[in-house]
């Protein structure tokens, strides 16, 4: 069992970053070795290539994100709200009929049922002619392609019904929910960057700083017509086209897997022990192509690296299955809720990077298990390392790569 406080450090302020770097692949890579703990290199992205070898297999969560953060006000109050789409949770269908319904969290003063919640432009104050009603709280019901997350009671989830405001056209609300995120909706990143920022005197959320975040807090190799996250999955956000030239170049395979990445991915551990955390649940695919591409890795001794701990939780949750190409026709999908700490027998992930994780979540226990039987201390020696080192913290900040 895994004490949370092992999870647990103190990092400075000034080291959160607040924007990535540029080039991407200019950001720094603190390079380690699970067998070898006095592997300690301090590298840059770009330099990747020279940790990997002809035959690996560079494995990519290709999901995009929404444009999730949205803001309004109440109908009847003019009161702010500030809100956060998760899922659909009943789209119109011909067999049920009616406005399509979304999953959100909503911040403001008395929410309840019936309240109706104008939706603004991405600037905050013009009318989008969209509304939300608020039907009822949101526990977490599992919708395929996307997860909601669990919230408790007073957590602000909503189930609600998107309709138009009177005086525009009623079948404004017919769009799916990307197309009308696309219009109004701002680029969800993590409350810690905005508060940083806010911290140094930058403002939130305007638009043109908003068009700078959408291209930014996106992989380059994000799926289109995979846009169901609410968070990037971070450590894809250092890839450069550049640098996936030279990675194929050197005869290193690229695969491609799909987690759509929920709010659970930054919960904090609050249990004692953090076996003891009810883990969130994320929707995952392997294509049958991964499938493929993943078996004759193996087979022909090259070593699988997983871009991000979500790409490692997408294949370790299949685990031996990712390798049966016997045949290998169909993806593999579900709902996962997998958690993996120190002690952790990994099935398919040889090689992982990384960003640098908030403490006291379920990601460093992930990268705690990478690291071996002493993962834990030795990932509090590696962060300590990166802190003295002034490496920058979080979704916008610098990677790690831990080797075999």
């Amino acid at each position: 069992m895994l004490r949370t406080d092992e999870l647990d450090y103190d990092l400075p302020d000034d080291l959160i970053a607040r924007h990535p770097a540029h080039p991407r692949d200019a950001a720094r890579l603190l390079v380690v070795s699970r067998s070898d703990p006095a592997l300690l290199h301090d590298r840059h992205v770009r330099d990747l290539p020279d940790y990997l070898r002809p035959g690996d297999a560079l494995v990519l969560n290709t999901t995009r994100v929404l444009p999730a953060r949205f803001r309004g006000e109440r109908i009847d109050s003019r009161g702010k709200v500030d809100g956060l789409y998760i899922a659909p949770a009943g789209p119109t269908t011909p067999e049920r009929p009616g406005p399509a319904h979304w999953a959100v969290l909503l911040k403001g003063r008395r929410i309840k049922p019936g309240v109706l919640v104008r939706l603004f432009e991405r600037d905050g104050t013009t009318p989008s002619g969209l509304a939300l009603r608020i039907i009822d709280r949101h526990h977490g019901q599992h919708t395929p392609g996307a997860d909601t997350g669990d919230h408790d009671p007073d957590s602000g989830g909503w189930i609600a019904a998107l309709e138009p405001e009177a005086g525009f056209p009623p079948d404004l609300a017919s769009a799916d929910a990307p197309t009308i995120l696309a219009r109004i909706g701002l680029t969800p990143l993590p409350p810690y960057i905005r508060q940083a920022r806010k911290r140094q005197g930058e403002g939130d959320a305007d638009p043109a700083a908003d068009d700078a975040d959408r291209g930014e807090y996106q992989t380059v190799f994000a799926d289109p017509a995979r846009a169901a996250s609410v968070a990037a999955p971070t450590a894809g956000l250092h890839f450069t086209p550049d640098l996936l030239a030279r990675l194929e170049s050197k005869g290193i395979r690229r695969a491609e897997v799909i987690l759509h990445v929920g709010l659970g991915t930054f919960k904090p551990v609050e249990t004692e022990y953090v076996e003891q955390h009810p883990m969130h649940a994320e929707w995952c695919e392997v294509p049958a192509l991964t499938r493929r591409t993943l078996a004759q890795t193996r087979a022909a001794g090259g070593r699988i690296v997983a871009v991000g701990t979500t790409t490692a939780r997408t294949l370790e949750s299949f685990g031996a299955a990712v390798f049966d190409d016997a045949p290998a026709t169909a993806p593999l999908s579900h709902h996962t809720r997998l958690l993996i700490t120190p002690g952790y027998r990994w099935q398919v992930v040889d090689i992982l990077m990384t960003n640098f994780h908030l403490p006291r979540t379920t990601l460093m226990a992930m990268v705690a298990a990478r690291l071996g039987d002493d993962g834990p201390h030795r990932l509090r020696t590696i962060y300590a390392h990166a802190v003295r080192q002034r490496y920058r913290f979080y979704s916008y900040g610098d990677a790690m790569l831990v080797l075999p």
